[in-house]
């Protein structure tokens, strides 16, 4: 029987499958349910502005978009959210998945982070970042059903959400503070880390090595 939440359809493929039990075992409840209700209302509000977003690759793009956070893919520094989305390419390539649907996940991961420009492009990209605007942020909730809102944080409990999903975000990056330069993440450090100093786009035209 399909899994069905506030009229949402939980993809059943193998692969929409295989990444919630992978995605489950590698990170915590916390960013799982996050991960879970970042689907859910992505795609509700995909349908409310009239966008047709693939329902797998926006739950494939929605599971992994936060695993950069605590299961680094790669040995190099680099900005977490690139880590989840090479994670998704190397899940969906394995299973042979077309170029052109694992760049789309990896676009949707990479910039779900990124102001405005996430909802230019196409609509799994735009959805992925509008339902990590919904349950982060709370933006656009007000416009929402209460009762599905409702059934959607049944299904996946928020907690003391705002304070673990900070404290997973201050774990997460602490030890890579130089992958923030320019995102909304430099905030969670500046805020949480005493030491840390941000570095701004000021400084680095006048520290360059250019003579003028």
């Amino acid at each position: 029987m399909s899994e069905i939440i506030a009229g949402v359809e939980i993809p059943e493929t193998s692969t929409a499958a295989d990444a919630t039990g992978f995605i489950r075992e590698k990170v915590t409840p916390l960013l799982f349910h996050h991960s879970r209700r970042v689907f859910l209302f992505g795609s509700i509000r995909a349908h409310a502005l009239g966008l047709d977003p693939d329902p797998e690759l926006l739950y494939l793009a929605a599971l992994f978009h936060d695993a950069g956070l605590l299961t680094p893919f790669s040995e190099a520094v680099q900005r977490f959210e690139i880590d989840g989305a090479d994670h998704a390419r190397a899940f969906l390539l394995e299973r042979g998945f077309s170029a052109r649907s694992v760049e789309v996940v990896w676009n949707a991961i990479a910039l779900h982070t990124t102001p405005e420009i996430p909802r230019r492009m196409g609509p799994e990209i735009a959805a992925t970042n509008l339902g990590v605007l919904t349950d982060a942020i709370g933006l656009g909730l007000n416009e929402l059903d209460p009762a599905m809102v409702d059934e959607i944080t049944a299904a996946h409990p928020r907690g003391d959400f705002k304070n673990e999903f900070l404290q997973t975000f201050r774990e997460g990056l602490e030890h890579r503070p130089d992958t923030t330069y320019g995102t909304v993440n430099a905030d969670i450090l500046d805020h949480f880390v005493p030491d840390f100093r941000r570095t701004g786009m000021v400084e680095r035209v006048i520290a360059s090595p250019w003579p003028a």
